[in-house]
């Protein structure tokens, strides 16, 4: 049994209560897409169409799968409506499996770089700085080294709750004010690592949108100072999204995805909304693996996307 199978059990209930509002409205207008019709038609394409883009999977990506469907059902003489249920299930897995959206445990993971730099991105008020001390914690279970480098100096707010995540979970962080360099912060933080044999370093960064220039040059920055002192690094820039915004979260991850080399995603809050067909839009759209979701407020509710689990569990009443 490995170390976070015990938690199994409590990780599958946590999914299902945090997917749940998702889910009654996912499954009610795919319900209401078929009702009634005993094979699939063009009606029933047209309707089930309506009811993926209304669930925030977006335009792009329903159509994709959309015309997937449409591909298995011609290959058919007849498909039923509940046929339709497991063609649609197995083609929104197939997106998420394309864009290596996949659970693997990188926690337990002993062939990582040492130390793995991971540059954390995104909006202020998506959940950047709880996500952060999430991350920390569950290295930390793991019985990983972590350490957390405070770069969003433009607001003190942000420095002094991460510093109050670190106390939490129990992890050094390497800090130098509001006003300081953001750059600064990030090459402290990788140099105190080398110096401390340090597993996991994650750096916080500024969270603003209003100037992309300023934004790309910021992070561009950071990067190369990190580069100096570890050439790879940061092995992983994660993009934090906020699932409850629907639609508005597809805008922040193009204007991140455009600004810096953007390669995980983080989508928190879908515990709180009804939403969470984002998680399948934002991935086939840019192309970039989801790897954690949060599904809770609690410092242990951040999970490692598994995207069989994800899709089962969003089809569980069907």
């Amino acid at each position: 049994m490995g170390l976070f199978d015990i938690f199994s059990k409590n990780k599958e209930e946590k999914l299902k209560e945090g997917l749940s509002k998702t889910r009654e409205t996912f499954l009610g207008k795919i319900g209401k897409a078929i009702i009634g019709k005993s094979s699939v038609d063009a009606d029933v394409l047209d309707n089930l169409e309506e009811a993926l883009v209304t669930s925030d999977v977006g335009v792009e990506t329903t159509l994709r799968i959309i015309e997937r469907i449409e591909s298995r059902v011609a290959k058919d003489k007849y498909v039923g409506a509940d046929e339709l249920n497991r063609i649609l299930k197995e083609e929104i897995s197939s997106l998420l499996l394309e864009n290596k959206s996949a659970g693997i445990n990188q926690f337990a993971n002993s062939d990582m770089p040492k130390p793995y730099v991971i540059m954390v991105v995104g909006v202020n008020g998506v959940g950047k700085t709880t996500t952060i001390a999430k991350l920390a914690n569950k290295f930390t279970q793991a019985g990983k080294k972590v350490v957390l480098g405070a770069a969003d100096t433009f607001r003190a707010a942000a420095v002094g709750q991460l510093k109050i995540w670190a106390e939490r979970a129990n992890v050094p962080i390497v800090e130098l004010g509001m006003g300081a360099d953001p750059a600064s912060v990030a090459y402290d933080t990788v140099e105190y690592a080398n110096k401390n044999n340090i597993d996991v370093v994650i750096v916080d960064t500024a969270g603003r949108l209003h100037n992309k220039t300023n934004l790309m040059n910021e992070l561009s920055k950071i990067k190369r100072v990190m580069n100096k002192i570890i050439p790879e690094a940061p092995h992983e820039i994660l993009l934090v999204l906020d699932g409850s915004t629907g639609q508005n979260a597809f805008e922040q991850a193009k204007q991140f995805t455009s600004a810096t080399e953007v390669n995980a995603l983080a989508i928190t809050k879908l515990d709180g909304t009804a939403k969470g067909g984002v998680v399948i839009g934002i991935s086939d759209q840019f192309k970039i693996p989801v790897k954690y979701i949060g599904v809770g407020e609690g410092i242990d509710d951040l999970q490692l996307f598994d995207r069989e689990a994800f899709v089962e569990t969003l089809f569980e009443r069907l």
